[in-house]
């Protein structure tokens, strides 16, 4: 395949699509993300890739200028694939989602992670602060339509399964590690969110 024949068979991108890249946060920007409770954030160390999802009340993204945001790191396995890779290649991709809200918004930058006590104490929940804040600078914001949240019914809850429809993560975890993993049903899994989300 080359960029030619994709040309060839998907045409010339659509004029609008093409034209609405910007570089700074407009008011539209910082209400979509201050309505923000998920988003998905992409690094990579400039060799392999990785694909983290961060989440958390509204308004856990900040906006400090036109073209810097702040998102605090929360506990989670302690692998910390997405900061090790920014500090061996900084470039990253961040995708806002609200929910109800079938259209996203992407942010293309460069991240720098910070630990600076005052820093973190300003995204504190529940009384805790983050280890890190990472600062993202911007190069592209532009907003994504909304035809694959449609398709999927992402937003829809009647077309969401009325059971789980895998197992529980520790059933998973189990399997995938041959390590022994006691109470391995919901209750424990929830159990284990509840001690250790902040």
């Amino acid at each position: 395949m080359t960029p030619e024949k994709l040309r060839e068979l998907y045409g010339a991108p659509h004029t609008l699509a093409a034209a609405k890249v910007i570089s700074t946060f407009d008011h539209h920007c910082r209400q979509f993300i201050e309505h923000s409770t998920f988003l998905v954030l992409a690094t990579s160390d400039g060799k392999n890739l990785d694909v983290s999802p961060k989440g958390d009340p509204a308004g856990f993204v900040t906006v400090e200028s036109d073209t810097t945001l702040f998102l605090p790191d929360r506990p989670g396995n302690n692998r910390i694939d997405s900061l090790l890779n920014i500090l061996a290649h900084p470039k990253v991709a961040l995708v806002f989602m609200i929910p109800s809200v079938t259209e996203t918004l992407r942010v293309n930058g460069t991240a720098e992670i910070s630990d600076d006590p005052a820093l973190c104490d300003q995204f504190q929940v529940n009384g805790r602060s983050p280890k890190t804040v990472v600062r993202i600078t911007a190069d592209e914001i532009y907003t994504h339509c909304g035809k694959a949240p449609l398709r999927s019914g992402l937003w829809k809850p009647e077309t969401w399964p009325v059971e789980r429809p895998v197992p529980t993560l520790l059933d998973i975890l189990k399997d995938h590690t041959a390590m022994p993993v006691e109470n391995t049903d919901q209750e424990a899994v929830d159990e284990v969110y509840a001690r250790s989300m902040y």
